[in-house]
């Protein structure tokens, strides 16, 4: 099993900056792509970015040149940078892992964290 921990959600006002991480834990044999999702209410859950092993990354077309996703493969570890927020950004934000695990090394399967709130006020 993989376990994926949430922090630095919050409030911040529209124009803002806040950066959300997300540490890996549990029997991982490897994570291969890691990635941010994000659901508003009434709405369906959507891909904010996604990075894999070598670095690639993919955005968004709302997100591209205000958001910067990274990850520190040492720490376990994926951050999303949010700059310039707008009160539509607002949603409950979910990292996510593609991992295989020490019972199944050949098996990858999908990871979810537990959501942190992002509240951008106008």
């Amino acid at each position: 099993q993989v376990q994926l921990v949430e922090s630095g959600g919050g409030l911040v006002q529209a124009g803002g900056s806040l950066r959300v991480s997300c540490a890996a834990s549990g029997s991982i044999f490897s994570i291969n792509a890691m990635g941010w999702y994000r659901q508003a209410p009434g709405k369906q859950r959507e891909l904010v970015a996604s990075i894999t092993n070598d670095g690639t990354t993919t955005y968004a077309d709302s997100v591209k040149g205000r958001f910067t996703i990274s990850r520190d493969n040492a720490k376990n570890t994926v951050y999303l940078q949010m700059n310039s927020l707008k009160p539509e950004d607002t949603a409950v934000y979910y990292c996510n892992a593609n991992s295989t695990t020490y019972d199944a090394m050949w098996l990858q399967r999908a990871y979810w964290g537990q959501g942190t709130q992002v509240t951008v006020s106008s």
